[in-house]
This record gives structure tokens, sequence and C-alpha cells, in this order.
């Protein structure tokens, strides 16, 4: 699958990052993680301290499928507005979920504080806008719901916001400690320290060929190695649907700038995650060398040729999207892109566990908040896998 086009910013940020061998033998190990991007390094940090001996390969090098164009703002709040959430789930399943991402959060924090690589983790507020008069109805119901269950929001009037930020609007929900960070460093970072602790990585090996039985699934490689595994995890991102097709899946295309390195962020409070209630939304947030990313203007295809012919339109109007709330600070975009974006129809990611498949989990963290849907699934597949049960699954699953 032909993921992104354009120019990456985030593997210019780690230049020295680490590389992985070949797999060029027949191994053995009890748990196969297919993909070693953010999902599958995420698995790996969880199942690495379980005694468990785990491997994980992939067909690129690390961290150069989705990952990299990963704009990667942590934030439990996503496509599907709550309140939507709640009429398609029910309140207590939809603030369940939204428990679990707070949690997820909490553990990328932890994780990131433990890595041995600066993987530039910034807690930052948010920003949630109503792009519209229509919109403050939707936006009241999700801050109504959302400070019911204890989640640190605040409601802003259109003074209030003008009073912190160059800009004002109708009404927006403020939150407290979401995030940002550097996914490509993340995924390096979790994958590092996986390796520390047996973990057994191997990059540049793609997976042409499978068996599957109800002890172990035996898995070939197009250079006529392979590996015997107790347990799968496919973690290939959006491309873990040429392993196993999901109908609640939609494949769509995104596009992001990252702006030359900014020196005044005045009229930024805080320098906020930004975004908005309308959809597809336009989304910022800043970089640790003080660079602006700014994303947004989704278009309903899954074809590649299509998706790159309009990047570089697409780069002109998120300036001009930037413009209209900053017209003081002056950005150009160094780096920007075109790439494909998985999410759900009902709105939240998927955990598929199949009875063709024995032993193997699809993580499938489609959405807005990838990063931390990633999380919350692998912590369930180490749960399964190493206790036998988890509390939340059946949130998640797909069979």
């Amino acid at each position: 699958m032909n993921l992104q086009s354009g120019k990456l910013y985030w593997p210019s940020t780690f230049l020295n990052a680490p590389s992985y061998p070949v797999l060029q033998e027949n191994i053995k190990c009890d748990v196969l993680i297919i993909g070693g991007g953010s999902s599958g390094a995420q698995c790996a940090y969880f199942l690495s301290e379980s005694g468990l001996d785990v491997t994980v390969v992939d067909k690129r090098k690390i961290g150069y499928g989705s990952t990299a164009a990963n704009t990667a703002l942590i934030q439990y709040m996503g496509d599907k507005m709550v309140h939507e959430l709640v009429n398609s789930f029910g309140e207590t399943k939809a603030m369940q979920h939204l428990i679990l991402c707070r949690q997820g959060m909490s553990e990328i924090k932890k994780a990131a504080e433990s890595l041995d690589i600066d993987v530039e983790f910034h807690e930052r507020d948010t920003l949630y806008y109503a792009s519209t008069k229509e919109d403050l109805p939707k936006l009241k119901k999700d801050f109504q719901l959302l400070n019911k269950h204890g989640f640190p929001v605040e409601y802003l009037e259109e003074e209030e916001i003008a009073r912190s930020y160059s800009f004002s609007k109708l009404a927006a929900i403020y939150g407290e400690k979401d995030a940002e960070l550097n996914p490509f460093k993340f995924t390096h970072g979790l994958l590092k320290k996986g390796k520390k602790n047996g973990t057994r990585i191997f990059e540049e090996t793609h997976i042409t060929g499978q068996k599957v039985t109800e002890k172990e699934s035996v898995y070939y490689t197009d250079n006529s190695s392979s590996i015997t595994a107790q347990y799968v995890i496919v973690a290939g991102g959006y491309e873990s649907l040429e392993f196993k097709k999901e109908k609640n899946a939609v494949l769509n295309s995104s596009y992001s700038i990252v702006t030359n390195a900014v020196e005044d962020f005045s009229g930024w409070h805080k320098r906020s995650l930004i975004w908005e209630t309308a959809r597809p939304y336009i989304y910022m947030r800043t970089t640790a060398d003080n660079r602006i990313i700014i994303g947004g203007l989704d278009e309903n295809t899954d074809i590649a040729a299509e998706r790159d012919g309009k990047i570089l339109n697409k780069r002109d109007r998120l300036v001009q999207e930037f413009n209209k709330l900053f017209p003081h600070i002056k950005i150009t975009p160094e780096f920007y892109l075109g790439a494909f974006y998985g999410g759900t129809h009902d709105g939240l990611p998927m955990l598929g566990i199949y009875e063709s498949k024995p032993n193997h989990f699809y993580l499938m963290g489609y959405g807005d908040n990838g990063t931390v849907y990633n999380m919350v699934l692998a912590k369930i597949i180490r749960d399964l896998i190493v206790k036998g049960s988890s509390e939340d699954h059946k949130i998640y699953l797909k069979t």
C-alpha cells in the first residue's frame, strides 16, 4: 500500500535512528508482531516485560509506514463527537471508551518518560471550538457529558476565547492535559527498550505466506525464512486490512504541513492543541523545535494517485486556514504530505479476533487518536495473552 507521499518531517528529526537486520533464518517465538510502526512498538513495549519471547517484523525500515505521517495529537476525543458515541453505544460504553483513552494517554506519558530517547512528549491543553452556530448545541452536549463524568474541561464563551487567543469563536471546550509527541522517536524508543528486554526486531522483512493451525502459526518471508509463533499480533496499521478485511473500516486521504520554526507564539494560549467541530476538520499543534503542524482537508478517496495529485493545493489551503486564525504568525510550509487515513464507521477502534485465525489479534487503532488507541488495544492484547482475559476487550471486539 502506498501509504503517503510528499516531504516527511519526522524522519528528519532523528537521522541516527537505530537500524535492524533482515531476517535470514528460520526462528521460533512465543509472540510474533507483524508491523514495526507505532502499534507494533506499543505491543512490544507491553509484552517485552512479560517474560515471553517476542519478535517484531516490518517490511519497511522501522517507522517508515503511517508512523512517519502521524501528526501525533494525543487526545481522548476523536472523530465521532461524544454525544454521537453515546447515541450509538449508550452512555456507559461510550464513557468507558473515553476513560480507557485517558488511561492510554497516561501509559504513553509513563512510557515516554522511561525511554532512553527524548520523544518530545509535552502535555498540552486543547481548544475544541464550534465551527458554526449550528454546532453550538452539539458542543454543549459534549461538554455536559464530559463534565458529568469528571473530565477536566471548561466551556468557553466567545469573549473568553478572545482573551486568550488572537481569534474568537462562538464557543469552545477547553480541555487540560492532552499532549503532543514525536511518533517516529516514540516508536524507535519503545522498540529499543523492547530489544533490551530480549525482543528480536527485523526490518525490510516482508511476510509473503502463512500456515495457521490451532497450536501454532508459521509465517514465511520473501527471502525464504520462516517464523513459527504461538500467538500473532497483526499490527500493520492500515495495511492490516491486507491480512483481514473489516467492513467497519474506512480508508480516506488526509493532508498535513509542517512549517518553518516560529519565534513568536503570541495569541496562541499555552501552545494548545486546536481543532474544531466541522467534519472533516482542521487541526494544529506545535513541535519541540517550534514548528507548527497543520492538518486536515480530508478527501474521500483511497486511490493514491488522486490523493497525491492534490498535495500542493492542500498545502496552500492549509496555510490559508492557519492564517485565518493567526494572521500575525508568518509561516512557510517546509514539509508537506498526503497520506491514507483509516477510520471506522462507528467511531471506535477495533480489535479483531477471528475464529478462522486462532491465537491471532488484529490491532486496528483506526481514527484520529491512533497513537492513543494503539496503546489501549496493545494493553488489552497483552492481558489476553499473558492473563488470558481482559475486562475491556469486548468494547472493541470484531469477530
